[in-house]
């Protein structure tokens, strides 16, 4: 395999952007300062950075696929790389296969700037201090330079090391070494002779590796073989920051789609969903599934032979209804208190979002038609019973697929067909005996522990509310040394600690409750709420709330909560 060595000024100066861009094939950029950091400070201390995969396009080829532009100044904000023009490109091109991380922190060092939030949002640039010394750290996560991505060259307060930050990109500036150190001559001329010939020798370093030695090699992949080169970029990419395989589909799509742009289209509804209520995550990789699932006739299964031209045309035509249930789901599972965390299989989304487009209620989400809103209790219903019980947890493709072919087979959507559903999932529609006491032993924070409280709340208003997970009796107050403080017996204090993080001692308040709450004692707290607060609330009715009787409470509220489970049924 024959590789082209080029200098790293060379590929940032004449390629990037000019007749080197990005494939849709490839993922977006994801590294951050630290990693542009550490490259480098490897360039600069002669470590190998790796070769590059280029995809060269012959130029009577360029306008079969949509290319993009590297990203120069990167902003966490709005991320996403902008479609190339090719238009006035009048040779062959290139698109990298392997390399775009590097490539695009190269660019950004070198030319651009990294805009990121840390308290407020900051625009950083990529200096060097010429004035630390190249010792080589114990530790090879340490870097050997000071790289630092800053704001200005003002030297830090701090610090009382020497400083004097240099612009990296500055080097760009001058063809000769001596007169890239000449122009720092008078800034330097403040600094013992020491320092100053420490700052000579890195920028005499920094300019060989950046305009003289050829350190970027890049093999050529010639073939206009599509398929050929998606399986060259996947083996390319089976290390690293990990591939999303709808990086890869992405391309296939964006080439197929006759009057959108599919790769702006899905990031575009991606990040669109992801502010919906309290923020999600989902990733590309949902929405395409989902294109496939809400799309009638296609499969279902993630496999490149699926993304075929006529699949995809379909899935343009659908994409506007495709787009719209999926975000009538969100919004409709967030205003029943549905996060980020608490909904452990976003796959489930899917057959209420495949319901929805058959029940073509518009705007079902916010209906307060008495039979939509009975709707949409069950289907709240469904979704935590289904999540508790890990209906999703293996085997998803087949899953999908099942209740894919039960929603197909219903003649009247007018409800929620929870039962051939649950038939589909091998569940019942209610919790055994078991399943209570597992679930009941759930502690604070994790994935299920809101989806269980949840149903103990069946008459909430959930929308445009956050509720908080509070211990009832203050966590604080279950530490052994304060339960030693107490007087109490270790079988005591091990008994106390077994339970004052479960369910047993959970409730849902709102953020301004849980704010006025804070670690007050329980029953002092509790004589101050209304007179609903108790039965909102699965209180036990008992002669005191003091923290002696914690057990007491403990294994009374356990009776309420079991029946309220026994009672729940779809």
């Amino acid at each position: 395999m024959s590789y082209t060595p080029k200098t790293i000024s060379e590929v940032v100066t004449e390629h990037l952007n000019r007749m080197t861009f990005l494939p849709a094939i490839q993922r977006e950029y994801v590294w951050n300062t630290k990693k542009i950091e550490k490259l480098f400070d490897s360039i600069l201390g002669d470590f190998p950075i790796g070769t590059f995969l280029f995809w060269k396009i012959r130029e009577e080829n360029k306008n079969q696929w949509t290319a993009y532009e590297f990203l120069r100044d990167y902003d966490a904000e709005f991320p996403h790389n902008k479609s190339a023009n090719l238009d006035g490109v009048n040779q062959d091109i290139y698109l990298v296969l392997d390399g775009q991380q590097r490539l695009t922190s190269l660019y950004i060092g070198l030319k651009g700037s990294y805009r990121y939030f840390y308290y407020r949002w900051r625009k950083t640039k990529l200096y060097l201090n010429l004035l630390k010394e190249s010792n080589k750290p114990d530790n090879p996560e340490e870097l050997t330079y000071q790289f630092l991505f800053r704001e200005n060259d003002m030297p830090n307060p701090k610090d009382n090391n020497p400083q004097f930050w240099y612009p990296v990109g500055d080097i760009l500036n001058y063809i000769d070494a001596e007169d890239a150190k000449k122009a720092l001559k008078t800034k330097l001329a403040r600094f013992p002779e020491d320092l100053r010939d420490t700052a000579k020798t890195h920028i005499g370093r920094l300019h060989s590796r950046i305009h003289t030695l050829r350190l970027l090699n890049y093999y050529e992949e010639k073939s206009q073989d599509y398929d050929k080169v998606v399986e060259a970029f996947i083996r390319a990419n089976t290390g690293g920051v990990k591939l999303e395989y709808s990086d890869i589909l992405l391309s296939t799509a964006t080439a197929k789609w006759k009057h959108l742009n599919a790769r702006e289209e899905i990031h575009s509804f991606t990040d669109n969903i992801n502010l919906i209520g309290n923020g999600y995550s989902f990733g590309k990789d949902f929405v395409l599934k989902g294109s496939l699932y809400l799309t009638d006739g296609l499969p279902i299964q993630y496999k490149v032979k699926n993304f075929n031209k006529t699949n995809l045309e379909k899935i343009e035509s659908n994409w506007e209804l495709i787009k719209s249930n999926i975000e009538k789901t969100i919004k409709l599972v967030s205003k029943f208190g549905f996060n980020d965390k608490n909904l452990v299989a976003k796959i489930a989304l899917l057959p209420i979002a495949l319901y929805l487009s058959k029940n073509g209620v518009r705007n079902f989400d916010n209906s307060t038609n008495k039979d939509d809103v009975k709707n949409q209790i069950v289907i709240q219903k469904w979704l935590t019973i289904t999540l508790l019980k890990n209906a999703f947890g293996s085997s998803s493709d087949t899953t999908l697929k099942n209740l894919q072919e039960a929603l197909s087979n219903q003649t009247d959507f007018s409800n929620f067909p929870y039962e051939d559903l649950n038939n589909k999932l091998n569940i019942e529609p209610s919790f055994n005996e078991t399943e209570i006491e597992n679930l009941l032993s759930i502690n604070y924070g994790t994935k299920y522990s809101y989806l269980i409280l949840s149903l103990l709340y069946p008459n909430r208003d959930w929308k445009d509310n956050k509720y908080h997970e509070d211990h009832i009796f203050p966590k604080t107050e279950f530490s052994k040394a304060k339960l030693k403080r107490r007087g109490y017996e270790q079988e005591q204090i091990d008994e106390y600690r077994k339970y004052f993080n479960s369910v047993l001692n959970l409730q849902l308040i709102t953020d301004s409750e849980n704010f006025e709450k804070n670690s007050k004692d329980f029953e002092e707290w509790f004589s101050t709420r209304d007179t609903n607060f108790k039965n909102r609330h699965t209180i036990p009715s008992l002669n005191s709330y003091n923290f002696d009787n914690f057990i007491e409470f403990i294994n009374e509220r356990k009776k309420i909560i079991e029946a309220k489970l026994n009672e729940i049924e779809i």
